[in-house]
């Protein structure tokens, strides 16, 4: 049962798949947030460093995390966006988010999306418009966390970098077409890893879906809780 608010309503429940390195702790201000206003929250631990684990593998962990949630909102930040259509055959989803998040194709793997989509071509334009040099050397303070607080990127940097196994950029995606599910695109206007242009290409390109844009970076959970969370909020009246 989720949660009542004031004046009768009911919380809403979110399953938050989180992107590379695949750890809960990236929802932490999010959750907090999401807890805050009423609604139930579930930030998922993925099984990132293990070589042994893919797309299967991941989508059982956001299952086996959701539990016997009902009328589930799921949020999947980046390279979650691959995982996410998988969970829509297993769970009651409400509404898929898309959060600056890679939108596949059925039999595209996850290292060719790169190439597919021409992110590479997307990211180096905007850093040339920015005046950001790139180097050989990817620049994770500058890509990531150029919007995040300071005491929570020091934190962030304290943890040290999750290990993110190459095994699912190996994977085709297996769905041979998208979810039936209500879907939302929502990215930040200020990512330098997805452009806010590329994002838009790629989602009118394979889904035929405008985007929602809010302020803020890749990594919008950490650096605009808030906001993320009021957009979030407004989605599922949408659909009744």
């Amino acid at each position: 049962m989720s949660p009542r608010l004031p004046g009768g309503r009911y919380g809403m429940t979110f399953v938050l798949i989180p992107g590379a390195g695949g750890e809960a702790w990236f929802w932490h201000r999010l959750v907090a947030e999401l807890e805050s206003r009423g609604h139930a929250a579930v930030p998922v631990d993925l099984p990132a460093g293990d070589d042994a684990a893919g797309w299967v593998e991941y989508t059982d962990a956001v299952v086996a995390a959701a539990g016997d949630a009902r009328d589930v909102v799921l949020v999947a930040q980046s390279m979650a966006g691959f995982t996410a259509p998988l969970v829509c055959d297993r769970l009651p989803v409400r509404l898929l988010v898309l959060l600056n998040a890679m939108i596949p194709k059925p039999g595209e793997t996850g290292g060719d999306w790169w190439e597919n989509t021409g992110q590479h071509k997307a990211y180096a334009e905007l850093a040339a418009a920015q005046g950001r040099v790139l180097s050989d050397e990817f620049d994770v303070v500058g890509v990531f966390f150029h919007d995040v607080p300071d005491d929570v990127t020091a934190e962030a940097l304290q943890r040290g970098g999750p290990e993110q196994s190459d095994t699912p950029f190996t994977q085709p995606w297996p769905a041979d077409r998208w979810p039936d599910v209500p879907t939302r695109v929502l990215v930040g206007r200020d990512d330098r890893l997805f452009p806010l242009e590329f994002q838009r290409r790629v989602a009118q390109e394979r889904l035929g879906l405008p985007v929602d844009e809010i302020p803020g970076g890749h990594l919008l959970a950490l650096s605009r809780p808030r906001e993320l969370a009021d957009s979030l909020e407004s989605y599922p009246a949408t659909f009744g």
